[in-house]
This record gives structure tokens, C-alpha cells and sequence, in this order.
């Protein structure tokens, strides 16, 4: 199983640029048969367009903001979306314990893929490379 991480779902959104052409064709690979989000990343972009709504002054951004937010919606409505589940949650108390050095939120979206024996896909990989036994990769280099 293939996760993305939210900064490779921004990518995917794009849908231009080296890194996006990069990225797809990876994806487009047949060898890749399974491809999932997390439920963190949901709430993360959500927490964003929720965000820029908000923050907008005019009724032109506004517009625009609901636009993307109902875009984003849209696709991950077709993404297999994984839990931050109980399971996910005692791995993660026990790396927060442990005091791994990575953000809360790069962190659920990290023991969702350890706990699932994922390859977790994303550029920031000088965080999750922190995380013990975490496979990640970056597919847009």
C-alpha cells in the first residue's frame, strides 16, 4: 500500500509542474496497485480552506475558497481514506513518549503508515525520516 502525504496530495492538485509530471507517472506505474490518504491529511487541508474562507476580504476570495474547499472535498471522496485508529493511536503515544523530534500532525499521518506496513510518499522526508522503521520516499525528485 502506497499512502500520500498531504504535501504530495497538494502536488496532485496542481496538476502541472516537474514535480506533478514526476509524481503521476510513478503513480501511473501498474505495479502500483493500492493507493490511500489519511484522515489527518482530510482535516489538515480542510483546516486550510476553512482557513483562507475565513481570512478572505472579499467576496471574490470567498468564492474562490469555496470553489477549492468543494474541489477538495469532491476528490477525496474518491480516495480510500484511512482511520487514526486505536491502533495508529498507541503507536503514537509511544513515539511521543519516546520523543521522536516531528510534528503532531506528520507524526498520526506517520504510525498510520508504520501501522499499516505502508510506504509513506512525500518530500518532507528530513521529518519522517526521524520516525524508526517508517518507509518513505519522495516521488517528485
Amino acid at each position: 500500500m502506497i499512502i500520500l502525504d498531504t504535501d504530495i496530495i497538494s502536488i496532485l492538485d496542481t496538476q502541472s509542474g516537474e514535480a506533478y509530471e514526476k509524481l503521476a507517472r510513478r503513480l501511473g506505474d501498474p505495479r502500483v496497485d493500492r493507493v490511500a490518504v489519511t484522515i489527518v491529511s482530510v482535516e489538515e487541508q480542510m483546516r486550510g480552506w476553512l482557513s483562507y474562507i475565513a481570512a478572505s476580504r472579499t467576496t471574490a476570495r470567498q468564492i474562490e475558497g469555496y470553489s477549492r474547499l468543494n474541489r477538495m472535498i469532491r476528490w477525496y471522496q474518491q480516495q480510500e481514506i484511512l482511520d487514526f485508529d486505536p491502533s495508529a493511536g498507541g503507536v503514537y503515544d509511544r513515539l511521543r513518549r519516546a520523543r521522536v523530534r516531528i510534528g503532531g500532525m506528520d507524526l498520526k499521518i506517520a504510525v498510520i503508515a508504520f501501522d499499516r506496513e505502508a510506504l509513506l510518499v512525500s518530500r518532507n522526508l528530513r521529518d519522517f525520516r526521524r520516525v524508526p522503521n517508517l518507509r518513505v520516499e519522495d516521488w517528485t525528485q
